[in-house]
């Protein structure tokens, strides 16, 4: 289950981007002073990221067991969220919505009816 991401400002996004173009940038320099030839900037970038990985990777680092219980509350934290985002409809609209929906089952519920009884009667028949 994916943890909810909060908004950044719109600012930090060219921020962002302009800090890993700089990086890529220092990094395919880098790969070129220690001698390897065509390296691309997203290599440097990954090969950097990986480091810092593996640095951090040490046993303070390891993440705890989620239990049921922790894992209950992260869901329902979660559903709370996505349900602050429905637009929900109207009195008036689910009032309408429902009349219509039970409308439509009378009628389709009928014309089943007339179409059973037809086809019992036709069996009926043919069958004496």
């Amino acid at each position: 289950m994916g943890r909810i991401q909060r908004k950044k400002p719109s600012g930090s996004k060219k921020k962002k981007k302009q800090r890993s173009d700089k990086q890529a940038t220092v990094g395919l320099k880098q790969a070129q002073d220690h001698g390897v030839k065509k390296a691309s900037p997203g290599a440097a970038v990954v090969k950097s990221e990986k480091k810092k990985q593996s640095a951090a990777a040490g046993p303070a680092a390891t993440k705890p067991k989620d239990n049921i219980l922790t894992k209950s509350a992260q869901f329902l934290r979660e559903v709370k969220v996505e349900l602050k985002k429905v637009t929900w409809p109207s009195r008036k609209q689910t009032i309408g919505s429902t009349a219509v929906v039970i409308a439509l089952v009378m009628i389709i519920s009928l014309f089943l009816g007339v179409v059973d009884f037809g086809i019992s009667s036709l069996i009926r028949i043919v069958l004496q």
